[in-house]
């Protein structure tokens, strides 16, 4: 029975890991938002989560602790979130040589706008905001997503927290 927490293979109990539909299930939610956080664009962030849960269904049999598949894919969407801010910035300085800049509003909604401020973040800061507080992860777990050390984390997440306040002050916050 396959249904089971439990199966018999040759004589021994092994535990039923998860099926991909159901990873896909309980996790695409948290990586959705957290991708949407880091990306800024729901269009975006919907294909850096696809892109993640392809990536880690095709080594889904080599994970030792389907346990640990949560942290795997929270650092997939981290790494894919970097990739896509290079491919944006190297678009960016395409355009820039080859294009004028569209002229940008201001956004009418609060929520809108403090999004709007931690797209101003730099990357790793808003990864490290986002990780740190609003997927509420310990500074271990973020330095282990960010694949960095939990000093820099504290040290990302300070500076971060120091621009948006500046922001919410009306200050320039964008300025080191």
């Amino acid at each position: 029975m396959e249904d089971q927490a439990t199966t018999e293979v040759a004589g021994w109990a092994r535990v039923r890991r998860p099926s991909l539909q159901e990873l896909y299930r309980a996790h695409s939610p948290g990586a959705l938002r957290l991708a949407y956080l880091l990306v800024g664009d729901p269009d975006s962030a919907a294909d850096v989560v696809q892109d993640a849960f392809v990536r880690l269904f095709g080594r889904y049999r080599e994970l030792r602790d389907a346990e640990h598949f949560e942290a795997y894919l929270r650092k997939t969407v981290v790494n894919l979130a970097k990739d896509h801010h290079r491919r944006k910035r190297t678009e960016r300085a395409y355009l820039e040589r080859h294009a004028p800049e569209p002229a940008r509003t201001s956004p009418a909604d609060p929520d809108q706008g403090l999004h709007a401020a931690l797209l101003q973040l730099p990357e790793r800061q808003r990864a490290a905001i986002a990780l740190r507080y609003l997927e509420d992860l310990s500074e271990q777990q973020t330095a282990d997503a960010m694949d960095t050390t939990v000093a820099a984390v504290k040290s990302l997440t300070q500076r971060a927290s120091a621009a948006l306040r500046r922001h919410l002050e009306g200050e320039e916050p964008w300025t080191s």
